[in-house]
């Protein structure tokens, strides 16, 4: 049985929904003090408008996806490692982009069909209650949007169940080195950012295995302290014992 959601988590997936219908209406980053100036790989390949510049790393090319595996992405917006995944997995894989924003669902699917992209689909949800079957993926794949979940240990665990035995969690996120209070404005994903040690724990609570950060870099300082950090990390739900 589902736990019912809290007023709070409702009213902060609202406010996490609009910020991201603006962006993807306006096709970028919904404020200068969310979007640090950008050292991911560049995307080239992808439908031009489907990078809104929110990521925190670049999962997909730390997955080892395979022809034929089955994925989804968690917060897909407007579908840029959906896009980039579906190269990898093709010919004969799948790859799902789950998003609560209807805006960025449209935009997704439009270039999807605009560009003729085969092997993704888009759906709509919240990552703490995939719209998934229990073993349904291979990967689960996530960028920068975990942090913006009132229930962190909520989604671990929906991951865990949509995952195949032997499946592979990899996300890339902002955690938080120490507590601290925010001097300005943020779009939330350093006020909902978890403590690392924190954050490892609730992913190894869900059941994952074999955790290890695989790439990370500094995300925000104050007084050339780092306060927070991008990482990007690996789980495994094992496989059963035969």
């Amino acid at each position: 049985m589902r736990a019912v959601p809290s007023v709070a988590a409702e009213i902060e997936r609202a406010l996490v929904r609009e910020r991201y219908a603006k962006a993807a209406a306006e096709g970028g980053c919904y404020g200068d003090e969310c979007c640090p100036v950008s050292e991911l790989p560049v995307t080239a390949g992808v439908p031009a408008g489907a990078d809104l510049g929110l990521s925190s790393g670049h999962p997909v090319s730390l997955a080892g996806l395979k022809p034929g595996e089955r994925v989804v992405d968690l917060g897909s917006g407007a579908g840029v490692d959906v896009f980039l995944a579906a190269r990898e997995v093709m010919p004969g894989g799948r790859v799902i982009g789950v998003d609560m924003t209807p805006e960025m669902l449209a935009r997704a699917r439009q270039l999807a069909n605009e560009n003729h992209i085969e092997g993704v689909e888009f759906r709509e949800g919240i990552i703490e209650r995939l719209p998934l079957a229990d073993g349904e993926v291979d990967v689960v794949l996530s960028n920068c949007v975990v942090n913006l979940s009132p229930d962190k240990g909520a989604v671990f665990r929906e991951a865990f169940r949509v995952l195949k035995p032997g499946g592979r969690l990899v996300i890339s996120d902002i955690v938080k080195e120490r507590e601290f209070a925010l001097a300005g404005p943020s779009c939330g994903c350093i006020e909902g950012a978890m403590l690392r040690g924190r954050y490892f724990q609730a992913i190894e609570q869900a059941g994952f295995a074999d955790l290890e950060v695989i790439e990370e870099r500094p995300w925000h300082r104050v007084a050339g302290e780092t306060l927070a950090c991008a990482v990007t990390l690996r789980a495994w739900k094992r496989a059963a014992k035969p």
